[in-house]
């Protein structure tokens, strides 16, 4: 149990860590935009509300894709450009990413849905 609340703040870190990356690489500046910022606090609310809770699969291997279109454009358009970078920019985030990927997604049903 404490091994996938710590895997789910990892997941946080590493979204939150790719946007930062995206941001100042695309948008300059020290701080998040407004839009880069909006999209943190959005990712932050679909994992807080993941079916799967602690369990949860990687997106890319999620059967159950809660992003509306928008967010899920802009997401995929950071992680696209970021996912060569982590790995000089943040070894050990991109190491247990590229390691939870490779991880089946979870066959029983997820827990019941809390929005």
């Amino acid at each position: 149990m404490l091994w996938s609340r710590w895997r789910l703040a990892r997941e946080r870190r590493t979204v939150a860590a790719m946007i930062v990356i995206y941001c100042r690489d695309r948008h300059g500046g020290r701080a998040l935009c407004n839009a880069c910022a909006a999209l943190d606090v959005y990712a932050r609310q679909r994992l807080d509300h993941c079916v799967y809770g602690a369990e949860k699969p990687t997106c890319f291997n999620c059967p159950i894709h809660c992003y509306r279109r928008e967010p899920r454009e802009a997401i995929r358009q950071v992680m696209a450009y970021t996912g060569p970078r982590m790995l000089a920019r943040h070894p050990i985030l991109a190491l247990f990413h590229i390691l939870d990927g490779r991880r089946p997604a979870q066959p029983r049903l997820p827990r019941a849905h809390v929005a």
